[in-house]
């Protein structure tokens, strides 16, 4: 390619009319790349952490200690090992399913044994 010779430049020069300049490059624009989605799982922790703390305040879900727990654990490790926390996290998940649906089942047997009649 020589300076003399610009047919097989491949780009218009800035300030070419419009309908002249070659579609975008997709893919190279203007400021920082996406995050990537396999850096940990940090929002999914921070959301069993906050619903097994609410789970126990509130519910008296023993089960949600051992979940907070493990979430809090899996929050830490999020950034440093993504595999063990994920591991945790699925660990927090099952304990807080286990708790909510033992604290169902039990409300259901008082009130179905007449328990809550009052």
């Amino acid at each position: 390619m020589s300076q003399e010779d610009p047919s097989d430049y491949p780009y218009q020069p800035y300030g070419a009319p419009y309908g002249q300049q070659p579609p975008p490059q997709y893919g190279y624009g203007y400021g920082y790349p996406p995050p990537r989605r396999d850096e940990g799982p940090t929002a999914n922790a921070i959301v069993s952490l906050v619903l097994n703390c609410l789970a126990l305040v509130s519910c008296c879900n023993v089960l949600g200690l051992p979940g907070a727990i493990l979430a809090g654990l899996a929050l830490g490790r999020a950034r440093t090992q993504p595999q063990a926390a994920r591991s945790m996290l699925l660990w927090s998940w099952v304990l807080f399913g286990l708790g909510f649906a033992l604290t169902i089942g039990g409300f259901l047997f008082l009130g179905l044994n007449g328990y809550l009649d009052d």
